[in-house]
């Protein structure tokens, strides 16, 4: 790669060509490239992003790992392997490759970028620490860095280092709302609700009438509010999209679709049945169930989720509307199975919803869905440390007979894992009258 650069006009032009979508051109720039300097690593760089733009995941796999074998120790392109395979979920790899590039090249800040995304994308809170402490000594005082690692902190329960940086970041800059966001959050999730009062009450004087600052200023005064602002779960769910599936599978132990979709097959058993998956999500239950006889309508109000579950290739529509207005306009009696699996923790008091969700199903339907566990001895609903509201069972069992539903079947479960303890749980079928 020396000075006189005989290819660098074709993969500037390459790059260009693929980042425009032409990639007719683009290989065939490629080419020339390869044709004037046939042993350059970096042509099987680029080529590799052409791969992925196109769909063929394999053929970006097999330039970039032909790239690695040229140049196994170029730094560049052990990042670019390292960030395919944690797109494609493929952490384990994914984070030794990105382990071996920031040995080779450790004051590299792009390398160092590289590495805390896909240690991120891996939940791998740790290794995403460890970088993060490294960038800071690098440049000490990056006011990104500095975010990422008081979150990251505060993820991993080192609420004390976080509420620190948190603090000096909001001392160097009042108006970072971000921090201040940051630090009522930690705050909260530290159990000292009333210290994040001062923050919540700036924000909103920044933002009158944010409802995502007037829903942290609630809970800074130990309400519960009984529905979380659409713009936190998007932004939530939107984050968490490309690693949703691997998350909740295999890291937290999630079970329910692949057990609903069972229990569902065996309710209709032969029969044709048209299905509203509220909170679809990336689509677990639409992969589980596969093509039915009838249509499957998913509802979410994260687009990125919705892009995801869209390419399984099972669901019939989208609607992306939070499931109150989802419910509240869908027409009476168009559906035999409602499914709301890991949704109603985000979503609040299900005194609506449940009404709505029992007029909107034909004669002899039934709903089927999931709520943590809230004690019976408290509030009915309540708001724990993990942001995720728990149900008291009881007072949903009482709302789905008030709605009218004739049968209220109720299964104690564990949900999923998180930090190795069990999410206690329940699952409820209500069925309406045929």
């Amino acid at each position: 790669m020396s000075i006189a650069d005989p290819i660098r006009q074709y993969l500037d032009t390459a790059r260009a060509q693929i980042a425009q979508g032409d990639l007719q051109q683009a290989a065939q720039t490629l080419n020339r490239a390869q044709k004037k300097s046939p042993n350059d690593a970096r042509t099987f760089m680029v080529a590799s992003w052409m791969a992925e733009k196109s769909g063929n995941i394999q053929g970006a796999f097999d330039a970039l790992r032909k790239c690695v074998a040229m140049a196994p120790n170029w730094g560049p392109g052990l990042l670019e392997l390292a960030l395919l395979l944690a797109r494609q979920n493929q952490f384990k790899e994914a984070t030794e490759t990105a382990e071996k590039v920031a040995t080779i090249e450790p004051r590299n800040l792009q390398v160092l970028a590289g590495v805390v995304d896909i240690a991120h994308r891996a939940s791998h809170n740790e290794m995403a620490i460890r970088h993060l402490r490294r960038g800071l000594e690098l440049v000490p005082g990056d006011v990104q860095l500095r975010h990422l690692l008081a979150r990251d902190l505060s993820t991993e329960g080192a609420h004390a280092e976080a509420l620190d940086i948190w603090g000096a970041l909001i001392e160097q800059n009042p108006a970072d709302a971000q921090a201040r966001l940051g630090r009522v959050q930690t705050l909260l999730a530290a159990q000292t609700p009333a210290r994040a009062i001062a923050d919540t009450t700036e924000l909103l004087a920044q933002a009158p009438g944010d409802s995502v600052y007037a829903y942290y200023n609630a809970l800074a005064h130990g309400q519960v509010p009984t529905q979380q602002p659409v713009a936190l779960n998007q932004s939530l769910f939107d984050n968490m999209a490309e690693i949703y599936d691997l998350h909740m599978v295999r890291g937290l132990g999630y079970q329910l679709p692949k057990q609903v979709a069972t229990q569902i097959k065996n309710l209709h058993a032969g029969k044709p049945f048209n299905v509203l998956d509220l909170g679809c999500g990336t689509g677990l239950l639409g992969v589980c169930l596969g093509r039915i006889e009838g249509f499957l309508i998913g509802v979410d109000t994260s687009r990125k989720m919705v892009e995801q579950a869209t390419r399984h290739n099972v669901y019939d529509r989208f609607h992306t509307v939070n499931l109150h207005d989802a419910l509240h306009e869908t027409p009476d009696a168009l559906y035999h199975v409602i499914t709301a699996l890991d949704v109603f923790p985000y979503a609040g008091a299900l005194d609506e919803i449940i009404p709505n969700a029992h007029r909107i199903l034909l004669p002899g339907g039934h709903m089927i869905f999931s709520c943590e566990s809230a004690p019976e001895n408290g509030a009915t609903l309540t708001l724990p440390s993990t942001g995720r509201y728990a149900h008291q069972r009881s007072h949903i069992e009482a709302l789905c007979r008030a709605a009218g539903f004739v049968r209220v079947d109720v299964e104690d479960t564990v949900l999923r894992y998180e930090n190795r303890e069990p999410v206690q749980g329940f699952v409820i079928t209500a069925y309406k009258a045929a």
